[in-house]
């Protein structure tokens, strides 16, 4: 039964507001961090408040896309909506570092939850023409947060103090599970379903040890640590896809990859993963050295690569639900972004930074042209009931991509400049303060060494972005339908507890 128009406007904005909400609350903590480090008395341990965040909302991507096809993804996204509440509850009131960090963790799991089924109850609810224009909708809350997130975790830990960054979550958290509760129809699964627990347990263990291994690879001190978890990963990974070549029902669809049109599209996925998201948190930091701003002024590059972004997601999903053709854009968009980062990696520094901030923006349009479209025709070439898994996956591809490759791109900047710079002076006292308070020569030779060993980088990145364009052009052609699949029920007057 398809919904109303009025119903189908009233879920959109329910799963806005969630994914928005989950989406904030991966960027809203960065800028309190330190504080809450400080009081909890856990300095050394700080990392593991984002690391346990990010582990749990990748490895968990699998395992809630197949309880999705399982249960349905009402019951799912519902659940992910009310262990997230408690979860910012139990941020707020820890009480040392290992309860914060254990509370974290259930926060990055629920919060995949609540972007992972939002698409998924997307594709149930919507025809494969309608879907890419609400997937877009719903795609604006990532870069959205990027902007915002920072900037509100600094005002609520300047005034509020550190225990309200999560403790606002809740209000908003409550009003999103109210609206829910209405607005998201029931699913029938189709059929009863098996769950592959040795398929999923090797997953698990091995995506763990393959995120840790990439988070501290620049660590100089783990590096024991990092070979025995690389080892795990790959030993898992193999006993994994043994596992999966020989069960009814894999726990993911490895078998999709057969279909061209999804190949293609998850190449694209990983691709924005590893072509943007990697080195977005690098920019700043780029800028305050090599062009010689403040803090605030850098972050307008991040800004306008973020609002490039933004636009284009919302207007090729626009188009591509007006029209029904899709490929063109992944085309544009790839091209786009080969082009920008390639411009970036030939930049001299000393250039006005409108200069950059333009570059910077291209690359978010280009970006920005396929990063929601392509998991709605992903989502069309499959079988609706595996909807939430071929999901989970494209969101996988592009969360471990982005993962690895920002710690390939953090141990090329810190090991570069650290050989480059000069012995009078110290690499671990080197902040953006210090390099402005010394003289021109220093920050002349500070800012070409920035620029010689992130113009690679970019470089690099631009090839990642022009393998991109080939797989565009494997993309199929053709019309996004405009018939919803008939092998899942969706009773739109049904509202069921998960």
């Amino acid at each position: 039964m398809p919904l109303s128009r009025a119903r189908l406007r009233l879920l959109v904005f329910s799963l806005l507001t969630a994914a928005f909400l989950g989406a904030l609350d991966h960027t809203v903590v960065a800028t309190s961090l330190a504080t809450v480090a400080g009081d909890l008395g856990a300095l050394e341990h700080m990392s593991w408040v984002v690391v346990g965040y990010t582990l749990a909302a990748t490895v968990l991507l699998p395992v809630l896309g197949k309880l999705g096809d399982i249960l349905g993804p009402r019951a799912v996204f519902l659940t992910s909506l009310v262990v997230f509440i408690v979860a910012s509850l139990a941020c707020g009131f820890a009480q040392d570092m290992t309860q914060l960090v254990i509370a974290r963790v259930l926060q990055g799991a629920s919060s995949a939850g609540l972007q992972l089924m939002s698409q998924t109850i997307v594709a149930y609810v919507t025809t494969p023409r309608e879907r890419p224009r609400y997937l877009a909708i719903i795609g604006a809350a990532f870069p959205v947060a990027i902007v915002l997130g920072p900037l509100f975790g600094g005002l609520i830990t300047d005034f509020w103090g550190w225990p309200w960054v999560f403790w606002v979550n809740v209000p908003v958290g409550l009003l999103a599970l109210a609206l829910a509760l209405v607005a998201v129809p029931h699913v029938e699964p189709s059929g009863r379903r098996s769950f592959d627990v040795p398929g999923a347990v090797l997953f698990t263990v091995a995506m763990v040890a393959l995120v840790l291994a990439v988070s501290w690879i620049g660590d100089p001190a783990a590096s024991v640590p990092v070979l025995i978890a690389f080892a795990i990963a790959g030993v898992g990974f193999t006993a994994f896809f043994v596992v999966e070549a020989r069960v009814a029902e894999p726990f993911v669809l490895l078998r999709a990859f057969r279909n061209r049109t999804v190949a293609a599209g998850i190449a694209l996925s990983g691709i924005i993963g590893i072509g943007l998201f990697s080195v977005t948190a690098y920019l700043p930091t780029y800028f305050q050295m090599a062009y010689g701003t403040t803090a605030t002024v850098s972050g307008l590059v991040p800004i306008a690569t973020v609002f490039g972004m933004l636009v284009a997601n919302l207007g090729t999903g626009w188009l591509a639900s007006r029209t029904g053709r899709y490929r063109p854009y992944p085309i544009i968009g790839t091209t786009l972004g080969a082009v920008g980062l390639f411009i970036m990696s030939l930049l001299p520094v000393g250039l006005p930074l409108w200069v950059p901030m333009v570059v910077m923006a291209v690359v978010g349009l280009g970006t920005g042209s396929f990063m929601s479209l392509v998991i709605a025709v992903v989502q069309s070439a499959t079988p609706r009931s595996e909807t939430g898994s071929i999901t989970a996956t494209i969101n996988l591809v592009r969360q471990v991509g982005s993962t690895v490759a920002t710690a390939v791109i953090g141990g090329v900047v810190g090991f570069g400049v650290a050989a480059r710079l000069p012995a009078m002076i110290d690499p671990n006292g080197l902040t953006p303060q210090v390099v402005r308070e010394s003289s021109l020569a220093v920050q002349t030779e500070v800012a070409a060494i920035y620029r010689d060993v992130l113009a690679p980088v970019f470089l690099a990145l631009a090839v990642v972005y022009a393998l991109g364009i080939i797989a565009a052009l494997l993309l199929p052609g053709g019309r996004l339908s405009d018939e919803a699949p008939a092998d899942i029920t969706v009773d739109a007057d049904r509202v069921a507890t998960p």
